[in-house]
Order: C-alpha cells, then structure tokens, then sequence
C-alpha cells in the first residue's frame, strides 16, 4: 500500500478569476472546472472558460491531461466524486488535482480506485455545517500499488467497458441531437402564419396519481427520482420505509417534466417497460399523451427551445437552479401545428431513434454493473488479469 501523495508529483487546487472582470471570461479558450461537473468521469470539455488574462491573474492553475482531479466541497453528493481530464485545463479551489508520476503510477487506475472508494472519502470528510474533504486527507488516503504493468492492465479492462459505454452515450445523444434538428425544421424553421396554435395540454394529460411508499414500508420501489436522472442512471430501487413523502404514479409511456430550473428542464421519457411499482418525485410532473401516436412529438416539443424559453419566462422563484414553475405553466406551452397529422409523422419518424436510445440505456446499465463489480475484485487481486 502507498498513500495517494505518494503516486503524484503534485497536488494542486485550484482558483476562481474575479467575475467582474469580463475580460477574464470573454472569449477564453481555457476549459475551467467546476466540481458539480465532476462526476466519476472523463472530462473532455467544461461548462465555462477563462482567458490567460483570467489565469495569470487568479490562484488558477493549469494542470495536464490525465489529471486525477477530486472534488473537495459541494453540495449534496459532490465531494468525493473524482474525474479524470483528458485535456489540459484549470480547476477552480473546490477541486484537489492530483497530476500523477506515471513512472510509478498510471492514472487510470488511480482514478478508477477513487472512484470505487468514494464511501470511504466521504467517510473522512471534516467540519461542521457542510463537511468537507481536503488536500491533506485525500493525499494520506491509502490505495494498493501492483507493479506498472498490473495497474495498466487492470485499468485496462475498466477502460475498454467505460469505452463501449461513452460509444453507446454518444450514440443516444447523436440520435437525441437529430430527432431536435428535424423538430426545429419542420415546427419552427419551416412553420407558417396561419398554423392552428396549441397548448400542450390539447395533446397531453396531467396525472396527479398520488402513492404514499410509507405506507408500504416492505414493499420495493422503483424511484425516478432527480439526483438519479442527474446522474444518468435508472431509477432507485428504494424500500418503501424510507421514502417518507408522497410520490406519484408512473405509467407506461408517460413523460416526466421536471418543475425544477425550467431554463434547463430535466425530461424523462419512460415508453413502455416501466414497472407496476414506479414511482416519481412531486418535483416531476407526469404526462401521457392522449394518443400514443403523438409520443414522439410531445416529448421532443417539450425539449424545443421555444418551450425551455416559456417556462423559464413563467419561473418563479430565486435565480437560477431554485427556480421553479407551476404544473399548469407546462400544460400550457404552446405549439403550432397545421394538423395533427403532421406531428404524427414526426413521431412515427422519430420513435425508433427513441426506441433504440432506450435499448443503449438498458445496455449502458449492464455494463455499469459489470464494471461496478469487476472494480473492487481488480482493486483487491481477487481477479488477476493478463495483458
């Protein structure tokens, strides 16, 4: 065993340039980490970035690819999660960097080690108020060190399932990214004056079916819950004692709409293999199409920008991820069609693409709990492997 500090050539946190100076910002190429975007994953680009005006004048740093970055603060679930860059770029102080001496140490393996140790992480985390990691604790955590050539093939093998993993992802979201292209085309960019205006609740139903899991405290449930889809997962399956406020029912190609940040709504199209006992966050609203052959169009309509942009019109609420907006305020976003036709063959169109990113997910999640279960069995030497 050797001590996470041990493996690196150094350990770095990181800086936030000052907000008010926009020449900091504007027009960087710079990637910028924040730690809600670490997510025991690869990182390949970032949500924000800074100029090398921004750098030079702010405690940010820029670290190298293949850094093994651990988020030390955040809210929620955050710290402890690790990621590991594969590009170069600056983190802000919220995140620990570990650039690693790959003469001694791979760091994929490193990364897949924090990654199966996050309990334990959180286990260390310090203070009152909002615990906390920090530097000096993730660098003292202790982590097994096989010869070179043992960490390359272990995390050989974590690499190639996360590899068809990240393939499948790209393919959902290429076919996500086509069914929007073709909306905004026919709806938008090709519609007319005189198309008949619609509300959503002309296509669609709002159903209430209120459960109360507490009252089961045996039976299992099946939880589309809002850290869940964060996290891309599926549902969590949660005991019914400790789910304590009430849910709602979720059918059978229903689609939920989430009340939370409107600006960037989370929306879950459930289609036709869902369990009896599923069950949904009242901050999720559930909706299920008056015709089944309208699916496609409605849960596509509900990602346009023409409705992201009317519910964060009707938002309520501090600025930004407290905001919220009313169920009626979805029922009532509006579209434009010439008939119902149209939007029936849009669905007809898109509903195999919706189909086949439904089966990558079920693939995605085999594979998850694959690697998931290969991962401490490598870790431990229980499972040798061979390159």
């Amino acid at each position: 065993m050797s001590s996470i500090g041990d493996l690196c050539e150094k350990v770095v946190s990181g800086g936030t340039p000052l907000t008010s100076r926009p020449n900091y910002y504007l027009n960087g190429n710079i990637p910028w980490l924040k730690t809600k975007e670490i997510n025991q994953c690869r990182i390949y680009g970032t949500e924000n970035y800074i100029t090398q005006l921004g750098l030079d004048n702010s405690s940010a740093k820029l670290v190298p690819a293949n850094t093994v970055t651990v988020a030390m603060y955040g809210d929620g679930q955050t710290a402890g999660r690790v990621a590991l860059t594969k590009v170069p770029l600056a983190t802000n102080q919220a995140c620990c960097n570990l650039i690693i001496d790959t003469k001694i140490a791979d760091p994929d393996f490193v990364f897949y080690f924090l990654l199966g140790s996050y309990d334990e992480l959180v286990a260390r985390k310090t203070g009152s108020g909002q615990q906390n990691l920090n530097a000096q604790l993730i660098k003292a955590f202790e982590i097994p060190r096989p010869t070179l050539f043992d960490q390359k093939a272990i995390a050989s093998v974590l690499t190639s399932l996360d590899n068809k993993i990240d393939l499948l992802n790209r393919h959902s979201k290429t076919l996500e990214d086509m069914a929007e292209t073709l909306f905004r085309q026919w709806f938008v960019e090709e519609g007319q004056e005189n198309w008949q205006e619609h509300k959503l609740s002309d296509f669609a139903d709002h159903c209430k079916d209120n459960v109360a899991p507490a009252k089961n405290p045996g039976k299992m449930f099946h939880h589309f819950s809002l850290p869940a889809f964060d996290s891309g997962k599926r549902p969590v399956v949660e005991m019914g004692s400790a789910i304590l406020s009430n849910k709602y029912k979720v059918k059978p190609w229903t689609i939920l709409v989430s009340k939370l940040n409107p600006r960037f709504p989370r929306i879950w199209a459930i289609g036709e293999t869902v369990d009896d006992d599923a069950i949904c966050s009242t901050e999720f609203q559930v909706f299920i199409p008056k015709k089944a052959s309208l699916y496609g169009y409605i849960y596509f309509l509900l990602r346009s920008d023409d409705a992201k942009d009317g519910l964060a019109m009707a938002a309520s609420g501090t600025s930004g991820s407290h905001q919220r907006v009313r169920p009626e305020d979805i029922s009532n976003i509006r579209t434009s069609l010439p008939s119902l036709n149209l939007a029936e063959q849009y669905s007809l169109l898109v509903m195999p693409s919706l189909k086949k990113i439904w089966a990558n997910s079920d693939q995605i999640h085999t594979l998850e709990k694959l690697r998931d279960t290969l991962l401490p069995k490598l870790m431990s030497g229980e499972i040798r492997v061979e390159l």
